[in-house]
């Protein structure tokens, strides 16, 4: 009795001895809060690419090729796009456009209604015989309408803007510029209008105005492929001796993209 006594002690634990952690206890403890990874700066990226264009036989020979490419890079807070386009024509066998244009567009916290961004853009031109443009600067968005059918905004921005003629002096220049942007879905999405218009007068010269305008109708075919007609007009009040001041164009082509 007294020897079977002592052994039921001895098996007991002792108080200082480590205890066995049952496994449900450790599988259910949740891992820190503050090692979530960081979001991604972009989650979405949208894209589109054009070739639109005209072409003439006869008494006129006219050819007139335009692409263009849009690039939009999401993310929770910053929104990188960029819309470059080239253009190529020639009349009579001589060459009149050769123009190229690339632009770079940063905006911060544009899923909300005002927005602040900032620009770049750099252009060549043979239609008005520029050899290199240089535009930067930064300002606000605000959108004025934003749902399955329509979405619109206005922004304006203070640019620096240099531009290289091929034969008068540089031009630099400080300007305000408003933007218009817009896209419209009729009939359950079988038209979408598309228009965008730029007025950018010079801060310390009103009769140095430029401005530019593209309206686009187009026939979605499927989720990737959609027929467009384009108009287009610009303006620019500084221009060399030979050249106009004013010109349009009306182009037909296709597009391909996700956006």
């Amino acid at each position: 009795m007294f020897i079977s006594t002592i052994l039921a002690h001895a098996q007991q634990p002792s108080s200082g001895s480590p205890q066995a952690v049952p496994l449900d206890s450790v599988l259910s403890v949740k891992p820190d809060s503050a090692v979530k990874p960081p979001p991604p700066l972009f989650d979405t990226i949208r894209y589109r690419f054009i070739g639109d264009g005209n072409f003439a036989r006869g008494n006129v020979n006219r050819s007139l090729v335009v692409l263009r490419a849009e690039l939009t890079f999401s993310g929770p807070a910053i929104n990188v796009a960029t819309n470059p386009r080239f253009t190529y024509g020639k009349q009579s066998g001589i060459l009149a456009e050769r123009d190229s244009y690339v632009d770079l567009f940063v905006d911060v916290f544009k899923k909300r209604r005002t927005y602040a961004f900032g620009l770049g853009a750099l252009e060549t031109s043979n239609l008005r015989r520029i050899d290199l443009r240089q535009m930067a600067g930064a300002g606000i968005g605000y959108r004025l309408i934003r749902n399955k059918s329509n979405d619109m905004s206005l922004t304006n921005a203070i640019l620096y803007e240099s531009t290289n003629f091929q034969e008068i002096s540089t031009v630099s220049t400080i300007r305000n510029s408003f933007r218009v942007k817009g896209k419209h879905s009729l009939l359950q999405d079988k038209i979408r209008i598309n228009h965008l218009t730029f007025l950018q007068p010079a801060l310390n010269d009103f009769s140095n105005l430029r401005w530019n305008t593209i309206i686009s109708f187009e026939l979605p075919l499927n989720k990737w492929v959609t027929l467009r007609t384009s108009f287009e007009n610009s303006y620019e009040s500084v221009v060399e001796a030979t050249r106009k001041r004013n010109d349009s164009r009306i182009t037909f082509g296709v597009s391909v993209g996700n956006k």
